[in-house]
């Protein structure tokens, strides 16, 4: 028996030391060692980890780095994998790993250790309290509080520690505890004898506030400790620590509310430590980060501090101007990544986040005046910072900037001429982002001036342009002497790079660079030349984009030919030839160059296309150690399937493969009866490809050429078109219910309603629709599933605004799938009208749900949309649904979001256009609604215009279809007073249809007394022009000319009309008259 024993000790030994070793190769440098060490480990039973990895963890004579990767292991296995091991230790394994880790941490020296030691402890805490917020381990929470009780601060650290990471730890206790908390969290807050007692307890109290985000009346309770933390976010930062100050950061986001009660002294101390310059710049932002999250998340409480905001923006401003002076800066290609954490980029970004929380007029007047001493002063970084803020204050102070934009448009412009090339860099950029923020007023009104004052500074670098494209066109030809390859793909990249951008002012370079790039596509035939010669093909096929058709044609038959001569050559290439994707890319240029003379080169390019878009990828299931000897330059890409295998596949044929089909897309959209001969073979190669899920644009090219396809099988005939249908119909339906990408999807979702209006009525036989009806029913039901879900997540404990910023994106692709899902029934009821009402109304209670009150407003406006089409598209049948969408439409006019009332008026106006005589009395009780919104005070912002446009012409609408549902004499002359429409093309020119119905018919109340009216329906007209709504092709041009033609036989008429119209009118009229 003794021998035995002896015998069993020496093998727990033996087994002890081999786990030592096993933890040494896992941190050894060979990552063949790691691996092996790795599959070991993994292999290793849960019980066995666990006592090895806490006898490591305790052992003080083990190596530090040994011990540390325990710690990790352990830490690992006690969280990620706690459910799989720690219920199936025996019972006294699991009394002993509690045990021996409270001993553990008591008992360590080592501070580093110690804190991982705790990290495990939390971890486990945090597993041993059950969904009923029961504590399975009370011996710990015991050890906790007796240690903040004890005089070792070292067990203070150690409680703290613990609970900063797990502060949930009294579990469902808590409530009663509460003092408790309180108490001990104050008794270390204010202790001033440990600097990092008070840092750790700050913490650990800021952790205790965000878990408990939802108990208001904790906050209250808890504010007396506000002051402690706000001292140790002061002292902490001083000693290079800026660990509270992030906590103050994720109260003033999450729980903005706590610090209400110290509000002014949370924004003064901010305020102190932005401004402070001897801190570093994170910590400088991060201050800045409080202030400006609490004007997002605390806006009415912020704004009763203005006085702190105006003392702020200097601040910020002064932040702005903190610039390298980087000779270089001029010759870089992008933003260096220390940029992006540079005190001028953040602070930049603060003004732009603090205008659009506070708005306006807070934040305008207090950095106006400040931005224009900028732009005074005689250093190039203060006019610099001055440009920038004007460029990030246009969103928030849209409103209050729009009266006087002439006037900062024209200081902005000034500054083009700048002698420091970033300040006229900072102009550029200003310009395009007031383009982008006060669109599109900002283009009618400045173009002209915006564009001349750019054309000016491009003249003054006249001279150093030419002498730049004199020195490269020199460097070419030495280049092509001498060979240097790199630098020549470089140069014609680069000439691609700038013909693409300058487009047509390109002409006057053109004759000088064509013949050199000419010269490298003869020359450069090298198999080490290929790159060179695919990138120089694309530089010409760029070249001749933006030169255009009369420049180009004069060499459009040599490089024709040169292309051709490369294009015999694909067929002897191998698949992965650099020349293939340029070559593909640079024929579809050539089409959008020669039109239908590119028809004739189709038959020679095609083949080679078709062959590439056919390509098999390459694959390959290799050991992982073959992984390991692969070149990351090789182009392969590998998961690992475990039993030391992984998959690869070669990404660089994948390109090429995704490229070719994009370009037959391309062919038959561009070239339709060019392409027909080639619609078979295409969409025998593509309707495959909606199943290749090893490229997602392979599958988004296959989806969006089928009704192109289908566009060029019709001219071969009704049968011929069928047939094709037929072979696309089932697998265009099944990969709408199994594409698992959300972007691919809505391709597929979106051509399949395309293809469906090509073909028409009957498209879809009986199997299909049930098919169909089954995938769109599930897609709806998905949507509400998966709201449910986000709000479930919205409740958790580790919910915070990375959460919510990832729901928000989910939430947005369910809504991008659900605007699909309203294109696909748009698609059906347009084309099979009332007889498509039986199949639909197995989705109608889903469809019903998406209009309910209490639903998301896209919900309501996309259920609206669908509601809007059956009213078009299936009346009069579509009032017996009237009751599930009457009230609906009707209260949603006066819905807070535009898209909302939008949805509804539209669908208001198609009821008296499409409804008949049942919907009379509804068109009765809208009318009321539609003024009430037409004559709003912001019915025209930019933000509203488009839903007020609906809602004129849906009383213009109600007006010409349902004239007994309203008072003519009484509505008509304020529908006259509220064109033109600006914004909505279609809605614009049904309003321009109607008038002309009325005019031609003389009615009084349009023309007015002794034709008062007509000065005015004329710049109707003219605005008509301007706007684009009026169009050559529509038939209410002609009739909107004769209009303005009679109106001219009467000259002293015609000088009256004149005379209120301006140049631009005038002008408009003239060109209407001309095309019509």
């Amino acid at each position: 028996m003794a021998a035995a024993g002896i015998a069993g000790v020496s093998a727990a030994v033996s087994e002890k030391q081999e786990f030592y070793q096993l933890l040494k190769n896992l941190i050894n440098p060979s990552c063949m060692v790691r691996r092996q060490a790795e599959e070991i480990y993994e292999n290793i039973p849960g019980l066995c980890k666990t006592t090895f990895l806490l006898d490591v963890v305790r052992n003080r004579r083990a190596g530090y780095e040994v011990r540390q990767m325990a710690a990790a292991l352990l830490r690992r296995l006690l969280s990620s994998g706690f459910e799989e091991v720690y219920p199936n230790l025996p019972s006294h394994v699991q009394r002993d790993v509690k045990i021996e880790l409270i001993l553990a941490v008591k008992l360590e020296t080592h501070a580093s250790m110690r804190k991982k030691l705790c990290d495990i402890f939390a971890v486990l805490a945090r597993n041993l309290i059950d969904d009923d917020g029961t504590n399975h381990w009370p011996e710990g929470l015991k050890f906790l509080i007796d240690s903040i009780h004890s005089k070792n601060v070292v067990l203070w650290e150690v409680a703290l520690h613990v609970f900063w990471h797990f502060p949930g730890i009294f579990g469902n206790q808590e409530q009663h505890d509460l003092d408790i908390i309180k108490r001990l969290l104050d008794q270390c807050i204010q202790d001033q004898e440990h600097p990092a007692i008070r840092t750790l307890s700050a913490r650990a109290a800021a952790a205790f506030v965000l878990a408990n985000e939802n108990n208001i009346a904790l906050f209250k309770d808890f504010a007396d400790l506000l002051p402690g933390i706000l001292q140790a976010v002061d002292d902490s930062c001083y000693q290079d620590d800026d660990s509270v100050l992030e906590s103050l950061v994720e109260i003033a986001d999450t729980v903005p509310k706590y610090l209400g009660p110290y509000l002014e002294e949370t924004l003064q101390l901010s305020l102190k430590l932005c401004g402070d310059s001897r801190l570093s710049n994170l910590q400088r932002q991060l201050a800045l980060e409080v202030i400006v999250t609490l004007s997002e998340t605390a806006t009415p409480m912020l704004k009763k501090h203005t006085n702190i905001i105006a003392q702020a923006v200097p601040h910020i401003l002064a932040m702005m101007v903190d610039l390298p002076d980087d000779e270089d800066w001029v010759n870089a290609d992008e933003m260096e990544e220390d940029d992006f954490d540079s005190n001028a980029v953040a602070a930049e970004s603060a003004l732009d986040r603090l205008a659009c929380g506070l708005g306006g007029k807070v934040v305008l007047p207090m950095t106006k005046e400040h931005v224009m001493q900028m732009l005074q002063s005689p250093d190039w970084k203060y006019r610099h910072a001055g440009l920038m803020a004007l460029s990030a204050i246009g969103e928030g102070c849209h409103q209050q900037m729009e009266s006087t934009l002439d006037e900062m448009v024209n200081s902005v412009l000034l500054f083009l001429q700048d002698p420091h090339p970033r300040v006229r860099a900072a102009a550029c950029t200003t310009l395009g982002q007031m383009a982008t923020d006060f669109a599109p007023s900002f283009q009618k009104k400045f173009h002209e001036t915006v564009i001349a004052a750019l054309l000016r500074t491009m003249e003054n670098q006249d001279n150093m342009m030419k002498n730049l494209h004199s020195i490269l066109v020199i460097k070419l030809q030495e280049l092509i002497r001498n060979g240097t390859k790199l630098a020549l793909e470089q140069l014609v990249t680069t000439i691609a790079s700038v013909a693409d951008t300058i487009e047509e002012k390109f002409v006057p370079y053109y004759d000088v660079f064509m013949p050199s790039l000419k010269h490298i596509v003869e020359l450069a035939v090298q198999k080490e030349l290929k790159l060179l010669r695919g990138k120089t093909i694309e530089c010409i096929s760029h070249v001749g984009l933006a030169v255009g058709k009369e420049k180009f044609m004069q060499d459009a038959s040599n490089v024709m030919q040169l292309l051709l001569k490369t294009q015999s050559d694909l067929n002897n290439m191998e698949d992965d030839d650099p020349q293939i994707s340029y070559m593909v890319s640079a024929w579809a240029r050539m089409c959008k160059i020669l039109g239908k003379d590119f028809q004739q080169y189709l038959s020679l390019v095609i083949e080679p296309l078709i062959k590439t878009a056919s390509a098999k990828p390459d694959v390959a299931l290799l050991d992982t150690q073959d992984v390991e000897n692969m070149n990351d330059d090789d182009g392969w890409q590998f998961v690992n399937l475990g039993d030391q295998q992984s998959f690869g596949i070669k990404t660089s044929g994948l390109e090429a493969k995704a490229t070719a089909c994009q370009m037959l897309v391309y062919y038959a959209k561009e070239l339709r009866e060019g392409f027909v001969e080639y619609t078979e073979q295409v969409v025998k190669l593509m309707v495959p490809l909606l199943k290749f899920y090893f490229h997602d644009n392979v599958r988004v090219a296959a989806a969006e050429a089928m009704p192109f396809l289908l566009e060029c099988a019709r001219i071969h005939g009704p049968g011929y078109l069928a047939q094709m249908w037929q072979f696309i119909c089932d697998p265009l339906i099944k990969a709408i219910g199994t594409e698992p990408d959300t972007d691919v999807l809505s391709e597929i979702m979106s051509s399949f309603a395309k293809s469906v209006e090509v073909i028409g009525d009957g498209c879809l036989n009986d199997e299909q629709l049930e098919e169909l009806g089954g995938i769109l029913k599930a897609k709806l039901e998905g949507h509400f599933k998966n709201q449910e879900l986000r709000q479930v997540k919205r409740q958790e404990e580790n919910y915070d605004q990375q959460v919510e910023m990832s729901l928000q994106d989910e939430d947005e692709c369910d809504v991008y799938i659900l605007t699909k899902v309203s294109d696909i029934l748009h698609s059906l009821f347009s084309t099979y009208k009332e007889k498509i009402l039986p199949w639909f109304e197995q989705l109608l209670p889903l469809i019903v749900n998406l209009i309910c009150s209490n639903r998301p407003w896209p919900d309501r406006q996309w259920g609206l949309c669908i509601f809007d089409d059956i009213i078009e598209h299936c009346s009069p049948t579509s009032f017996k649904y009237v009751e599930y969408f009457r009230w609906p439409m009707l209260l949603n006019m006066r819905d807070n979001n535009p898209e909302v009332r939008q949805a509804a008026a539209y669908g208001l106006g198609v009821m008296a256009q499409f409804g008949g005589d049942d919907y009379r009395s509804l068109c009765s009780e809208a009318i009321p609604l539609l003024v009430k919104v037409i004559k709003c005070a912001n019915s025209k912002t930019k933000k509203n215009v488009i839903a007020t446009e609906n809602c004129i012409s849906a009383v213009g609408k109600i007006l010409r279809f349902k004239p007994n549902c309203v008072n003519v004499d009484e509505v008509l002359p304020h529908w006259l007073s509220w064109l033109p429409l600006h914004e909505d093309k279609e809605e614009a020119i049904q309003t321009l249809s109607f008038l002309c119905d009325l005019i031609e018919s003389n009615h009084p109340l349009v023309l007015g007394p002794d034709n008062s009216n007509l000065p005015k329906i004329i710049s109707i007209i003219a605005e008509g022009k301007i706007n684009e709504t009026i169009n050559h092709e529509d038939p209410c041009a002609k009739r909107l000319a004769n209009v303005v033609r009679q109106v001219q036989i009467s000259e002293e008429l015609w000088l009256e009309c004149l005379s209120q119209l301006d140049d631009e009118q005038q002008v408009a009229l003239q060109e209407l008259l001309n095309f019509a």
